[in-house]
């Protein structure tokens, strides 16, 4: 679990990192503005920050700056935007960003970088306590500033899983939404309730796989208690 700061000035973008990183068991604190963002940060440093590059009152490029220049910026920063060049994530790694996420960013990309992020703060921290280890150099080319040069990890499968039976002499409708029940918990007990990873693994949008657990009465609550 880690402490997250999400920088950005449009709201959807705000509730919807909020709603994917507490999902994956994160604390996420939310600012829609760099002066918000500076009263975060001087309240405590986040384990990674979230940064959008276009804001109203100073753009992200500053903010990092304005951090790096103080000597504030001792936590990973991804930072975000739909509009910037290459140019411009290059620019902002030089200054001192871990990585950047062009949006609309996707999910696979999302964890990614924040996994990234979070592993390079973890591996830095025997050279803050004085041990003679240092985190490994990541080359700065435009593949590692766009999306940190790191790759995912291999999902692990499961092995032969019990067969489910149906029952075939029913209407159709009713037989497809017993089945697709039965598939939504099953990846749901899977993915240990992770609405993210469910979403990933069978292709649909949040919203759409919020919706249709809904209407099929999933107990969302189910694979969270399998894992407590």
């Amino acid at each position: 679990m880690a402490n997250i700061l999400v920088v950005d000035d449009e709201l959807g973008i705000r509730d919807l990192l909020s709603e994917i990183l507490n999902d994956e068991g994160h604390n996420v604190e939310l600012a829609e503005n760099a002066a918000q963002a500076r009263a975060a940060r001087s309240r405590s440093r986040p384990d990674l920050v979230l940064l959008d590059i276009w804001m109203p009152d100073t753009d992200g490029v500053t903010l990092l700056k304005e951090w790096s220049t103080t000597g504030l910026l001792s936590m990973p920063v991804i930072m975000m935007s739909g509009h910037a060049t290459i140019e411009t994530a290059v620019e902002a790694t030089k200054i001192g960003a871990h990585s950047f996420l062009e949006k609309p960013i996707t999910l696979q990309k999302l964890l990614k970088a924040v996994e990234t992020g979070l592993a390079r703060n973890t591996a830095a921290l025997p050279r803050k306590l004085g041990s003679p280890m240092a985190a490994p150099a990541v080359e700065l080319t435009v593949e590692a500033a766009m999306t940190g040069g790191q790759t995912i990890p291999p999902v692990v499968e499961l092995g032969p899983q019990p067969r489910q039976l149906f029952e075939l002499d029913k209407p159709l409708r009713d037989a497809r939404d017993e089945f697709e029940k039965s598939y939504f918990e099953f990846h749901l007990a899977k993915e240990g309730g992770s609405m993210t990873r469910v979403a990933e693994k069978t292709g649909l949008e949040r919203t759409h796989l919020y919706r249709k657990l809904k209407q099929l009465g999933v107990d969302l609550s189910r694979g969270k208690r399998g894992t407590a």
